[in-house]
């Protein structure tokens, strides 16, 4: 028998499938009866101990809950570091951050089965009056359909599934005549028209109250979606048809799953990131278990437990078993390319993935959840938190932390699977983390940067919504719950939907499409309970022995590196050079950092920076027409031999980039079409290829928000000629600002003197998201201002540059396992092969001049990709 369990293993019958909505009962519950197979590793956690836990729990949510209805509600969400609301529209944006905030009260929504699972019962039948007295969904606001899906639909129908349940109780909620289902059905109505498309997926956005594509509704012109946003649908929308008897739910949610299936790639039965939402063509061709597929893989296996449909259980397991085969890199979760999977797509991990333990825990495969909970736990006591990505060798690699509660989920059903107290004590350490580095007054506050402990002014619903209610049920008894938790299955937002309703209203065709699609292994599938007694041996320390040779995983995390070492010791050649090696006043060590176009900067704390030269372009800039780009350019003679302007939308950034560079273009700046977005509050942003080959776009590309993207065009308003300078590095000017003072032609001088010239860091090549082995650099502009001709020179470093602990990743020498040579050595080749027809006019300068021309270290952010993180 396979470790995924199924009541298949040798020597055992096979049995009989059970009634579809037998089954559909029972699958939630099967592995949370184990808790008596497996025997407790440890001295179990006293009853005391479980109950200050739990209490404290209460606590901490009463703090987040309470700072949030005295001091943001009814606003979205709250500020905690300012002790206000977030309203959509008075704050500066974030991008599609916002896309969540739709201006209906959004944390209480998400908070109230919350409330009811915390026995907080007056509080929720306060909290839901109100939601019905205040709440208004008819606001000329753009949303994501994703988010308000999870989060508000799903919070409106928690909270009536709970509601139904305490008036059945007869104590509370007696007036209570299906209010809030009745606004979840408006909602309902109101995300159908962003269905109206070819393949039935959904449009990423919609207007609450215009809907899509009228020119009022400022959305419809999208072609693209990820795969979980288009994925993660049917749980809530065949709630509400189950509930209320309209189909037209259901039966739209399950059209986009199967248009997914469909579109799987069929050797490899891996799905992609983004979708164009039209062609069905993948956009992103790479394949994970994190941010943009997730709940996808997780929603069918959902769906078959709360609607016995088969054919959802079928196409989890087949996409199951190519995770397993080509993702799953135990302990690790790496993305690879659906066309060739053996072929990693790139060398991080995202936050996001830490509920996969927990979902192969509801699918019975145990010992893989065991390791990669543990791997993800050894990340978070060397951080306290898990940052938002990190690579293989377990490194940061975005410091943020939005106090997601991925791992909490996981922690609770690794506890209910095998009963081990170890996982009441990492329950603990959240608990513990959290007090300590994340309360602030008014609330908990996201983590900038986990390294530093630097605060975001950012409380997500989500965290109200899922981590109290995890963290709550890991200490809880069964009496210490006013319900039964088992009737009940949970929502990626850990909303609760009743098991009941896979017998309610079952108007919807069950017709099993799936065979329609692929030949089907039957031995596969497993239709009934895993067999506890082979999943959890008689063996005290099963879990215990899985965890245990990862105890140390984080700590030794180099291991390609050191065997390198040891060959090149074998050969009787030198090691590379590391960073716990490296030595500031080695003549050597600086020759090999020469040798690689790296020198080395002392700073007046004491610390080393390591900086490398980078390319540039220079000139005019001049708008396209049309200004989108997005086809064959009308004015080819205003933009040939500049930089040309165009606005983000319509197209593919590579469409826009191929047409301005076939208009004969230099570069090309892309502006937000997003108003009043800024490099100050959005996340980084990444201009991706389209999916093709993009070797044929030589031109250097920039995407600025829209804030800065106004100072250009303020620019050109007022001065007759703009000039740019287009970098991948925070550039000073001040040296610059040398270089202008030396003797010039006349018409050098008379063009300084009409021309505004605007320093903008952090150019990018397009990149084909394909093909790991090209790298793509940060586009979040650095430093962007104009000066006129009198004071050409002006910003200083610290001007330019932010806090490097704060807003980047750093090259570390403080004895971290990194491979310097190789990550040094990667960066020089990627720039010395761009390409041969660009003068990038690289320069050289001696050490003593670098602090003055450079302000980045080597290590460059690489981008944050569109997705859901």
């Amino acid at each position: 028998m396979s470790e995924a369990g199924g009541g298949r293993g040798s020597g055992s019958p096979v049995p009989q499938r059970a009634p579809w909505s037998l089954v559909a009962a029972t699958a939630a519950l099967c592995l949370v009866s184990a808790t008596s197979v497996g025997t407790a590793v440890a001295a179990p956690m006293s009853r005391e101990e479980k109950q200050k836990l739990g209490n404290q729990v209460l606590e901490m949510f009463d703090h987040a809950y309470g700072n949030y209805m005295e001091h943001a509600y009814p606003a979205d969400e709250l500020m905690p570091l300012t002790c206000r609301g977030r309203v959509r529209g008075q704050e500066p944006s974030r991008g599609d951050v916002d896309d969540a905030l739709g201006k209906f009260s959004l944390t209480l929504i998400d908070s109230l089965d919350t409330l009811v699972v915390l026995n907080k019962t007056k509080e929720f039948e306060e909290a839901v009056r109100k939601v019905l007295r205040d709440v208004n969904l008819d606001n000329d606001v753009v949303v994501s359909v994703f988010e308000t899906n999870i989060r508000v639909l799903g919070g409106l129908l928690g909270g009536h599934s709970l509601a139904i349940m305490l008036k059945e109780k007869g104590e509370y909620m007696q007036w209570y005549n299906d209010e809030l289902l009745q606004m979840a059905k408006q909602l309902g109505y109101k995300l159908l028209p962003a269905f109206n498309t070819t393949s039935g997926l959904p449009y990423p956005r919609i207007n609450l109250k215009f809907g899509i594509r009228k020119p009022e509704a400022r959305t419809g012109t999208e072609t693209d979606t990820c795969t979980a946003c288009a994925g993660t649908l049917i749980l809530e929308f065949a709630a509400l048809s189950r509930f209320t008897g309209a189909t037209i739910f259901e039966e739209y949610a399950r059209k986009a799953l199967d248009f997914l299936w469909e579109k799987r790639q069929r050797s490899s039965n891996l799905v992609g990131v983004t979708i164009n939402i039209h062609t069905g063509d993948w956009v992103r061709k790479d394949s994970g278990v994190g941010a943009g597929i997730d709940s996808y893989y997780e929603y069918l296996l959902k769906a078959y437990v709360l609607l016995g449909d088969d054919s959802f259980l079928e196409r989890f397991n087949t996409h199951y078993d190519a995770i397993m085969r080509y993702i799953s890199q135990p302990p690790l979760l790496l993305d690879v390319h659906i066309h060739k999977p053996m072929l990693n797509a790139r060398t991080w991990m995202d936050a996001l993935l830490a509920f996969f333990p927990g979902l192969q825990v509801l699918k019975g495969d145990i010992r893989p959840a065991i390791e990669t909970h543990e791997m993800l736990y050894q990340v978070i006591k060397k951080h306290n938190f898990l940052p938002e990505a990190f690579t293989t060798d377990f490194r940061v690699h975005w410091a943020q932390h939005p106090l997601r509660p991925e791992f909490a989920e996981s922690t609770y059903f690794l506890y209910k699977a095998t009963g081990d107290p170890y996982y009441l004590e990492v329950g603990k350490t959240l608990i513990e983390n959290l007090n300590k580095y994340a309360r602030v007054p008014c609330g908990f506050a996201a983590m900038k940067d986990v390294r530093t402990g630097s605060h975001e002014d950012r409380m997500d619903s989500f965290f109200l919504a899922e981590m109290f209610k995890y963290l709550y049920l890991l200490f809880a008894d069964k009496e210490d719950i006013i319900f039964d938790i088992e009737d009940y299955i949970f929502t990626t937002e850990a909303h609760l939907l009743p098991l009941w309703l896979s017998t309610t209203n079952q108007s919807i065709s069950k017709k099993n499409t799936t065979s329609e699609y692929t030949e089907l292994d039957d031995s596969n599938f497993d239709w009934t309970c895993p067999n506890t007694q082979i999943l959890f041996p008689n063996d005290p320390l099963y879990a215990q022995s899985i965890r245990e040779p990862l105890k140390n995983v984080v700590d030794k995390s180099c291991p390609r590196g050191i065997s390198r070492v040891e060959e090149s010791f074998r050969s009787g050649a030198k090691p590379p050079l590391r960073a716990r090696d490296f030595m500031a006043t080695n003549p050597e060590h600086l020759e090999i950092l020469k040798k690689m176009g790296v020198s080395l900067i002392h700073l007046k704390d004491g610390r080393v920076q390591l900086v490398q030269h980078a390319i540039q372009t220079r000139g005019f800039v001049a708008s396209s027409k049309p200004y989108n780009g997005c086809s064959e350019l009308t004015n080819p003679e205003a933009v040939m031999g500049k930089i040309a302007l165009i606005q983000r939308g319509q197209c593919m950034f590579a469409e826009k980039a191929r047409n301005i560079q076939n208009a004969g273009a230099i570069g090309g700046i892309v502006i937000d079409d997003n108003e009043g977005s800024s490099s100050d509050t959005a996340p980084l942003f990444q201009m991706a290829g389209d999916g093709k080959d993009t070797d044929d776009i030589k031109i250097p590309m920039l995407f600025l928000f829209s804030k800065e993207g106004s100072i250009i065009l303020d620019a050109i308003r007022e001065y007759e000629e703009v000039e740019v300078l287009l970098s991948d590095k925070a550039k000073d000017r001040d040296l610059e600002m040398e270089n202008e003072e030396q003797p010039s032609s006349e018409n050098d001088s008379q063009n300084q003197s009409a021309e505004q010239i605007i320093s903008i860091s952090q150019a990018v090549d397009l990149v084909d998201q394909e093909s790991p082995e090209e790298s793509s650099l940060n586009s979040h502009p650095e430093s962007l201002s104009p000066a006129d001709s009198d004071n050409a020179a002006s910003l200083s470093p610290s001007e330019q540059t932010s806090n490097p602990t704060e807003d980047r990743e750093t090259t570390s020498l403080d004895g971290e396992c990194t491979d310097l040579d190789n990550q040094l050595q990667e960066q020089s080749e990627t720039e010395e092969d761009s390409n041969p027809n660009v003068s990038w006019g690289k320069k050289v300068q001696p050490i003593d001049s670098i602090l003055a021309d450079w302000n980045e270290d080597i290590e460059a952010f690489e981008m944050m990709e569109k997705d859901e993180l």
